[in-house]
């Protein structure tokens, strides 16, 4: 059994963790709050860009721009999106999981056998989890902070664009953890190059013929298709810090009530303990009594 010495410093040793766990849950939860505020003001923009793209790229043909091109997959760039820091419970893991399982996927892809797959990590974390399960990372970002900007996510957006126009990747795809309550983050893998040309119903087709193209519609999808990539990884690195943040609080949180509850615990070992002890010394102190008298 421990001395009571031993079990005073166990509690003092959980409060002191406790402590700690409760400001880093305040924290989080005020970056949560700014993280949440930035991607929701963020989706009504990818959204309506996404919806103006579609009416443009309803009007041309995939000739019209390298963006847009077609190629048998034999190559693939993967940007994957995770955390700097851990204590987030297990954000990070079940995105490079949800990377995997589309890798297998991927193997089955038509184009003369699986592609070969390269990583472009964004996070310390998605790249250690890769590069243990053998996945070439091309290139690595980090440190993009807890406010990153549409400045910050560009040179990414540039370097994937001109590898795909290049033909050194047939395909690039972006993975991210996807915010969709502080409860719940779910882990997305899309492709984001080529560029969808997407499916328009009858409706859209006579709506789209409402709208006039200045000076022409391929110009214009000249301009929207770049801006349009790197919008698309800039809401991915919304969607993931704001993931981030919340699960971090919640972890956080859930560290700090376990710490509560090992101190209630440890209080009434402390206890019994220390009664134990009382019993002990009053029998020995009775008995000693006794064999003097």
């Amino acid at each position: 059994m421990p001395s009571l010495k031993e079990i005073r410093g166990r509690i003092g040793s959980v409060r002191n963790i406790a402590q700690i766990t409760r400001a880093m849950e305040m924290m989080s939860a005020s970056r949560m709050k700014r993280a949440q505020d930035a991607i929701h003001a963020a989706r009504p923009y990818s959204d309506e860009l996404r919806d103006a793209l579609s009416r443009v790229a309803g009007a041309v043909s995939e000739e019209v721009d390298p963006l847009l091109a077609r190629r048998p997959v034999h190559r693939v760039g993967l940007v994957v999106f995770t955390s700097d820091r851990g204590l987030a419970g297990a954000l990070d893991s079940n995105t490079v999981r949800a990377v995997l399982r589309w890798i297998t996927t991927r193997a089955d892809s038509p184009g003369g056998g699986p592609p070969e797959i390269e990583a472009v990590t964004i996070g310390r974390k998605g790249r250690d989890g890769l590069r243990r399960a053998g996945i070439r990372i091309a290139a690595h970002f980090s440190h993009l902070g807890n406010r990153p900007t549409f400045s910050d996510v560009t040179p990414i957006a540039r370097v994937v664009t001109q590898d795909f126009l290049e033909g050194k990747f047939d395909e690039i795809a972006v993975a991210y953890s996807a915010f969709i309550s502080t409860l719940s983050q779910r882990p997305e893998v899309r492709i984001v190059l080529p560029v969808e040309q997407p499916q328009m119903g009858e409706e859209q087709r006579v709506s789209n013929d409402e709208y006039l193209f200045e000076p022409s519609p391929e110009a214009v999808i000249h301009q929207l298709l770049p801006h349009y990539v790197g919008i698309d990884l800039y809401r991915a690195v919304l969607e993931n810090n704001a993931s981030e943040e919340s699960a971090r609080m919640v972890a956080m949180r859930s560290a700090t009530d376990n710490a509560n509850e090992l101190i209630d615990d440890l209080t009434l070992v402390y206890n019994k303990t220390r009664q134990a002890t009382i019993t002990r010394e009053m029998i020995e102190i009775a008995s000693g009594a006794e064999a003097l008298g």
